[in-house]
């Protein structure tokens, strides 16, 4: 990524009053994120949701010098990132209207293998959690799935304890910079964390574990998946959180039952009961659902498709061919075609039979 854009990209990060879904709003509207902050403030102001207050933090002085220090830091330490517009971030998370517009990446990561499932819970495990967390990655093994988790206590890091003895790559993804280690005992998987996969963050260098944080990095776990699996919960905490952000995402939801009278099932009872989640006995039950019994058909080598497309139409297509679904707002940055144009040209396209609508403005191929 070029200088002016990468610096450009932590401005927005930076921005109090810019979350992601609005910092992509901006983006996409102006066609360049380094053009956000050379476009006139009364042309930004036409854009839904940028008022006035967010035009005074957008263009608060203190960003560039702050985003100037976090770009020399990455520059000194080679850090490697993915911007949301790129191959080489994570596709699964792409989808997501409100995932980071940047990922910092440390480690061996490799987003290739589609089988990418997340596996959180309470940190307080029990001995029942621990042998069905262990038992499970070691069966689910031998489809070769990336195991996510959020390296804390219990659940977490027996997740990626057991991905890394059964030889599977595992992400964990942090709810702070990665100068900082929370906890702090955990310094000592580090290394082989790295050596099977790595970490993952949208928190600056210095960032510290906050609170919040902790909720924002949910999101992460969840929509970079396909199924989220709580191994055990209480009736409250972050693995509900994630499981709700997981269901909003229209991904699988998984949780393991256990005893009514155990404090630490009350979650995944709740969230079975009320048809939050899938029942989990074993691997079998991802295994399936996720269709990872079936075996793949060859794919024909060019697929040949009998309506004329003009120029404007074949951009299109020609995204969504070799991106797969991609959200309304993405095509439009993609395709480089305002929003309102876009939406009457998908809505012939889908009435040709072109494309299909999905959930939350995405579309793909039909």
């Amino acid at each position: 990524m070029e200088e002016e854009k990468l610096l450009a990209v932590l401005r927005l990060q930076k921005c109090k009053a810019i979350g992601d879904i609005l910092a992509k709003k901006l983006i996409v509207n102006v066609g360049d994120v380094a053009q956000v902050f050379k476009e006139k403030a009364a042309l930004l102001s036409k854009i839904n949701g940028i008022g006035s207050h967010v035009l005074k933090h957008l263009f608060d002085p203190k960003n560039i010098a702050l985003a100037a220090k976090e770009f020399a830091y990455i520059q000194k330490n080679k850090i490697s990132y993915s911007y949301f517009l790129e191959d080489e971030y994570p596709t699964n998370l792409q989808h997501c209207i409100d995932s980071p517009i940047l990922l910092f990446k440390d480690g061996n990561l490799d987003f290739s293998n589609p089988k990418i499932i997340s596996i959180v819970g309470t940190r307080n495990m029990s001995s029942y959690g621990r042998d069905f967390c262990n038992q499970f990655v070691k069966e689910i093994s031998a489809y070769n799935p990336i195991i996510v988790s959020g390296f804390a206590y219990g659940v977490d890091i027996c997740a990626h304890k057991a991905a890394i003895e059964n030889n599977l790559q595992t992400i964990a993804v942090l709810a702070h910079g990665l100068e900082e280690i929370y906890p702090k005992v955990h310094k000592k998987y580090i290394h082989q964390v790295n050596e099977n996969g790595g970490f993952l963050t949208e928190f600056w260098h210095e960032d510290a574990p906050l609170r919040e944080n902790f909720l924002r990095r949910n999101r992460i776990v969840a929509g970079i998946s396909k199924a989220t699996i709580i191994i055990e919960s209480a009736s409250k905490g972050g693995s509900l959180v994630t499981a709700d952000i997981a269901n909003s995402y229209d991904r699988d939801v998984f949780a393991v039952p256990g005893r009514t009278t155990d404090i630490y099932s009350r979650g995944c009872t709740s969230l079975i009961k009320n048809n939050k989640a899938h029942l989990l006995s074993s691997a079998s039950d991802v295994v399936k659902m996720l269709n990872w019994d079936v075996q793949e058909k060859p794919k024909p080598i060019q697929r040949e498709l009998f309506i004329e497309l003009n120029e404007v139409e074949q951009k299109i297509y020609d995204l969504l061919h070799k991106k797969g679904a991609q959200l309304l707002d993405v095509i439009s940055l993609e395709c480089t075609i305002p929003i309102y144009q876009l939406s009457a040209l998908l809505l012939q396209m889908e009435l040709r039979g072109i494309l299909k609508p999905l959930p939350g403005k995405m579309f793909e191929l039909a």
